[in-house]
This record gives structure tokens, sequence and C-alpha cells, in this order.
């Protein structure tokens, strides 16, 4: 395929050692230099600053667009009406209005959109899935998840922590992975929602930890938090069945090795029979997700994880900022 990355930063470049032998058609920057960067990696395509004079090329394929979020929606929405099939970056807009105004177009499309939700594509998340839905532990009773990293010097004044090009804070950065996957290992909708955001350190108006209790009709709950005050980068899921716990531990890299946990319950209870699964290799998540979404293409099957995903995932955040972002 014929791909062009919109956005040439640190996610451009990890969508950009996914392609393969996809070809990579345009490099988009503002920053020309960074475009030209991103191309040289490659050594493959053109450099341009500006998305709009690429969006309409008949030779374009797929759009991948890893820019701020202010510019998620409107390159997603231009992308399909020019009959290009899109991977856009969580969480896919600012807000749910945002996103609303992204899924109308999709619906009327004969092209697909795919939110960049990776961490569906972990491995031990993988294995998780395929044992949740085997009902090896039966029904899920709840979830508990944390999800944090400390920040670094300067971090209030970076992008993620200015509304204009964020929408919000860390409830929208990393929370909207842990609602994501609450819901898709679920295979359910959460119909009470409560928690908070607020500031605790950084010098911003925006949140930088978010705590959150939603539950399900059925009250499967996930217990969930977020924090750019975490000082050691943590990832930890743990979900709970009716006969047994499965446990996933990092996330690679300075999350640690991912692992993978499961507690099976014995007939007489007692102390559990024990397995685990560990993946100390490179993150492939993003690799996966690339290849997951060119298959459903190929197959002219909707992919999981897109803009109807995105959308009740930020429709829960929206509720904790109460109904403002």
């Amino acid at each position: 395929m014929n791909i062009a990355i919109v956005g040439c930063g640190l996610i451009g470049e990890k969508r950009l050692n996914t392609l393969s032998n996809h070809t990579l058609l345009y490099a988009v920057d503002k920053n020309i230099k960074r475009a030209e960067r991103l191309r040289g990696l490659k050594n493959q395509g053109i450099v341009s600053e500006n998305w709009e004079n690429i969006i309409d090329d008949p030779t374009l394929d797929l759009v991948i667009a890893a820019t701020t979020n202010n510019a998620l929606t409107e390159i997603t929405i231009a992308a399909l009406k020019n009959n290009k099939h899109i991977l856009v970056e969580k969480p896919a807009g600012r807000n749910s209005a945002d996103l609303q105004q992204a899924l109308e177009v999709a619906e009327h499309s004969t092209v697909f959109a795919k939110v960049g939700f990776n961490h569906r594509f972990h491995p031990a998340m993988l294995k998780a899935k395929d044992i949740i839905t085997s009902n090896e532990i039966g029904e899920i009773m709840f979830i508990r998840g944390r999800y944090g990293h400390g920040g670094r010097l300067g971090y209030e004044k970076e992008w993620r922590f200015d509304k204009e090009f964020s929408g919000g804070g860390e409830l929208i950065d990393q929370g909207v992975h842990l609602i994501d996957l609450s819901r898709w290992l679920m295979d359910a909708e959460f119909t009470h929602v409560s928690g908070y955001a607020g500031n605790y350190f950084w010098d911003t108006d925006l949140d930088d930890n978010g705590f959150l209790q939603l539950r399900t009709a059925t009250n499967q709950i996930a217990w969930l938090h977020v924090s750019a005050t975490e000082w050691k980068n943590t990832f930890s899921l743990e979900i709970y069945g009716k006969y047994g716990k499965l446990q996933i531990d990092g996330l690679g890299g300075s999350y640690g090795i991912e692992k993978l946990t499961y507690y099976k319950m014995l007939p007489e209870m007692g102390p559990p029979e024990t397995s685990s699964w560990e993946y100390p290799f490179p993150d492939k998540s993003w690799q996966r997700e690339l290849e997951y979404f060119i298959n459903c293409i190929k197959a002219n099957r909707q992919p999981e994880g897109g803009l109807f995903d995105a959308k009740k995932a930020m429709d829960i955040v929206s509720e904790i900022y109460g109904g403002k972002v």
C-alpha cells in the first residue's frame, strides 16, 4: 500500500517502523525538518508541510495521522471524504463532539477508519483476551488497572497540557487506553460512570491524575487510575473472573518486562494453580495493529478498535470532566 504519515514526531516514527514492504508515499509535518528526517529513515517518499496538499492524491491508499490531538479529527474526516483509509492515533480528537463528527462521516464512507489502540495488540493482552473468550476464568467480575509515568522537566509546558491542542490532561492521554482495554476485555458497555480528574503536581490547569469507577448494567466494575505523578513508569491490569485471575504487568521498556500471570482457582479453592508468560521482546504492538488493519481492508471488513470505540472512551472522559471536554 501507498501510505502517508502525517505528524513525524516520536509516534510517527514508531508507525514508520511498521511499514515493512509498504511504501511511504508522503512524510508530512509542519516542521519540514522532521518530515525530511522521517523520509530519510525509510529513504522513500515526498515531504510536505501541509497534509491538505496530498490528501486527494489518487495513488494514496492509507493515511496515518500522528499529530497533536487538535488536528486528528480534521485529518480523519478529510481522508474519509477523499476515499483514503485512515489509521488515526488515539484519542482521535479532543472531545466527544470531534469524534461524533468523524463517526458521521465514516458511516457514509466506503473506506475504513482505525484508531491507534495499540495496547490491544501487546502479546500479554492478546493471550489474556483468548483466555477470557474461552471462558476459562468465567464471567469477569471486576478489573483493577493502573497506568502511569512521571513526566519530565518542563512537562507542564508541553502540548499535552495545553487544552487547545490536547483537549484535556492525563485522563485523555493514558486514560483512554485503560478505558478501551476494559470495554474490550469485558465485552460490555459501562452504564454508570464516576470518578475524579485533578491536578496534584504539575503547574497546569489540566489533570495530572484521573480516578475512575466504571460499572456495567450487570455490576461488573472497572476501577482505574492513570497518573502523570507515578515517578516510576507503571502498567498493571488485573482481571478477576469467577474462576480465576489474570494479571498483566509491564509493557516493555521503562514499564518493565511484559508479563501475564494466570491464577486458576482450584475446585477445593485454596492457593491457585499459577502459570505465567513473559514477553522480553521488542514492542511489536504497533506492527501487529497495522497488519490487522490492512488485513481488514483487504477483506473489506470493518476493523475493531475504531471510531465508535474511541467515542465510547471519550464519552466517559467527558463525563468525568463534567461535560466540559
